[in-house]
C-alpha cells in the first residue's frame, strides 16, 4: 500500500480496493469451496461474482484506461501490452471455473482446484500490474478523466451478486474510503445500501463457516 494513501488520487484508491477486493474474494473462495458446511448457493454466487467482476474488470482496462494512459504516456503501452495478455491468460482459468457444473458429484474438488488457480493468476498478476498501473493513474490520469470512467464501469457492471463487492469493499475499505467510493454509485443504489449489505453480510457469513 502506498505510504501516503490517505493523500492518493482517486484513481489509485478506488483501484486499490477493487483489487484488494479481488484479492479477498479469490482466497475466501478457495478456503471456502472445499467445506461441506459452506451453502451451496453462497460458492456459486462467489464464483459468478469473481468471473463476471474480473472479466469487466479487465475489459474496462484493456479497452478504456489503457489506451488512455498511453495516449498520455506512449512509453507505457509496452508494460499495459504485457498486462493484456495477462488479462488473456487468467481468462482461461475463468473459463474453466464457470464451466464447473455445481450439480455435479464431485463439483466441490473440481470447484476448489479451479478456484486456486483463479486466486494464484489474479494475486501474481496484481503483484506485475501496480507497480505499472498505480504511478500512471498518478500521473497520467485525471480525476474528471477517472470520474467519467469510473461512472461507465459502474453503468456497465453486469449485476451479477453486485452486493458481494459492496461486502468486500466494507472489509478492505476504511470509511473515509467507503464513503468515496460509493458517492459515484447510482442513487437507486445507494438507496439500497442497508438492505445490499444486509445480503453481502449474509453471504460472506456463510462462506465462512467452519464445519461442526
Amino acid at each position: 500500500m502506498n505510504m501516503n494513501a490517505e493523500h492518493d488520487s482517486p484513481a489509485t484508491v478506488e483501484t486499490r480496493l477493487t483489487h484488494e477486493a479481488h484479492r479477498l474474494a479469490t482466497s475466501l473462495l478457495v478456503n471456502a469451496s472445499p467445506r461441506p458446511s459452506v451453502p451451496h448457493q453462497a460458492l456459486a454466487r462467489l464464483r459468478d461474482f469473481l468471473v463476471v467482476n474480473l472479466r469487466h474488470h479487465h475489459d474496462a482496462q484493456d479497452e478504456w484506461l489503457w489506451p488512455h494512459i498511453a495516449a498520455a504516456a506512449p512509453e507505457a503501452k509496452p508494460a499495459l501490452d504485457d498486462l493484456t495478455e495477462q488479462h488473456k491468460h487468467l481468462d482461461i482459468t475463468l473459463t474453466r471455473l464457470a464451466d464447473i457444473d455445481l450439480d455435479s458429484q464431485n463439483h466441490r474438488q473440481a470447484l476448489h482446484e479451479a478456484a486456486v488457480a483463479v486466486r494464484d493468476s489474479v494475486h501474481d498478476h496484481l503483484t506485475h500490474e501496480e507497480p505499472v498501473l498505480f504511478p500512471a493513474l498518478r500521473e497520467h490520469i485525471t480525476p474528471w478523466q477517472w470520474k467519467r470512467l469510473s461512472r461507465r464501469v459502474i453503468a456497465t457492471t453486469p449485476p451479477a451478486a453486485g452486493h458481494l463487492m459492496i461486502g468486500l469493499l466494507d472489509e478492505v475499505a476504511t470509511p473515509a474510503e467507503r464513503r468515496s467510493i460509493l458517492a459515484n454509485m447510482p442513487p437507486p443504489v445507494q438507496a439500497r445500501l442497508p438492505a445490499i449489505r444486509t445480503q453481502a453480510v449474509a453471504d460472506l457469513q456463510a462462506l465462512r463457516t467452519e464445519s461442526p
